[in-house]
């Protein structure tokens, strides 16, 4: 998910580079190897829907958001043993609660009242969020190149969701539009406040994912509880969604904020609806209309349109 923006932030005390947009020193072959690793991330969640489907006890989302983040940022906590300082505190419950506790309530909301295809592919929408968040937040203006693939990117979220055969749940829509929105933000301001010195992204990510799960616990044993027993493929898919789709995927995925461009990373993030589509087809029977199949090629195009691995490199 990223929107070519030029990010010129400069380092600021006490943390590692802030909103400096630039890739690590090296070939821009070691900058397209970071977006790859980073692509990782939204290329595993686009596997969330299907595992909600078919894995996971139906109409949780609360209780599903709950057990893929306070497990995960636990055990890194118990890995890394380094807990916030200063402002930090703060910070990371910020993001926490955009990355985490309000993302994954809205996300799984999502997944339960819409094909996975149209729900992932709404997220499309992020580059340009992240274009204006970055005007306001970074004081950097997006290029033409990157408006361009993002009026790409709706174009085709447009054609799956509005073309597709299978039915559209408005409460679905506007739940993911604000994850989406959410999620922008988080990249916006990750970029700005970068990383403490000294603190790996391991750390970095079980801090936002216990402060987020902290908050998601209690409301969803509250209004949800749990269910009469957990069959082995409930806590095989919980597995799945807390160890890769969770700690992994977002180490990932942290990582390629701090190297890459803000604009860049958020393209990446599209990889999220190609692989959500390709699971709908190959693991639920699934099928694809003219203007759908439309839709997903503009989707991979506006990524490979984004990217400016190039660029990326000479801002380092």
């Amino acid at each position: 998910m990223s929107v070519t923006i030029s990010d010129r932030s400069s380092a600021r005390p006490g943390g590692r580079a802030q909103g400096g947009g630039a890739a690590p020193r090296g070939s821009a072959k070691a900058a397209a190897g970071i977006a790859a690793l980073a692509a990782i991330g939204p290329a595993t969640w686009g596997t969330t829907y299907v595992t909600t489907t078919e894995l996971l006890p139906p109409d949780r989302p609360l209780l599903a958001a709950a057990l893929r983040a306070l497990p995960a940022g636990l055990i890194l906590l118990a890995l890394t043993r380094r807990l916030p300082r200063g402002d930090w505190w703060w910070k990371a419950a910020v993001l926490g609660l955009l990355n985490f506790g309000a993302f994954f309530p809205l996300l799984f909301f999502g997944a339960y009242h819409l094909p996975g295809g149209v729900a992932s592919t709404i997220s499309a929408v992020m580059p340009l969020l992240v274009a204006g968040f970055g005007i306001g937040v970074l004081k950097v203006r997006p290029t033409r190149r990157t408006l361009l693939a993002g009026l790409v990117g709706v174009v085709g979220v447009a054609l799956l969701v509005l073309r597709g055969s299978a039915a559209v749940d408005a409460a679905g829509i506007a739940a993911m539009l604000t994850a989406t929105t959410l999620m922008a933000l988080a990249v916006v301001l990750s970029k700005r406040w970068g990383r403490p010195e000294g603190v790996s992204l391991l750390a970095l990510t079980g801090w936002q994912l216990t402060a987020g799960g902290l908050v998601l616990a209690p409301v969803a044993l509250t209004a949800e509880g749990l269910p009469g027993h957990f069959t082995g493929a409930n806590v095989a898919g919980y597995a799945y969604l807390g160890i890769i789709g969770t700690a992994l995927a977002y180490a990932l995925w942290f990582r390629g904020i701090e190297r890459l461009p803000a604009s860049s990373v958020s393209f990446l993030g599209l990889t999220n609806p190609v692989v959500a589509t390709l699971a709908g087809l190959l693991l639920l029977g699934q099928t694809l209309t003219p203007w759908q199949v439309g839709g997903l090629a503009l989707v991979v195009a506006s990524v490979l349109l984004a990217q400016n691995l190039r660029r990326a490199h000479r801002q380092a």
